[in-house]
């Protein structure tokens, strides 16, 4: 009985941190991305600036994921925002998140 009860303890424990651990794209920019981009640090693209923004788009979402997944050299714009937790899928929702307010 012990044991089922450590086990059901550990799944919910699971569980939980699971949960916790998903952001939104949202959550994701304010916590990693915002840092940078809603001052405009080191040259980094205001949220929401479409005149910035619109060379970028340009270049095509694909070409802004990889920039933003694997960094850009030359540029301040390192590897995932510099938050290697952060899984691909968690930097293309937030590249989105960021075209789309440029638009």
């Amino acid at each position: 009985m012990k044991s089922f009860c450590i086990g059901l303890l550990s799944i919910a424990g699971m569980v939980a941190a699971g949960s916790t651990l998903a952001a939104t794209a949202e959550e994701t920019y304010k916590g990693t991305c915002g840092v940078c981009h809603d001052a405009g640090v080191a040259g980094a693209p205001k949220l929401g600036d479409k005149v910035a923004w619109a060379p970028r788009i340009k270049q095509g979402k694909e070409a802004l994921y990889k920039i933003s997944i694997s960094g850009k050299p030359g540029t301040a714009m390192v590897a995932k925002g510099g938050n290697s937790k952060l899984s691909d899928a968690d930097i293309i929702a937030v590249v989105d998140l960021m075209m789309a307010k440029a638009k």
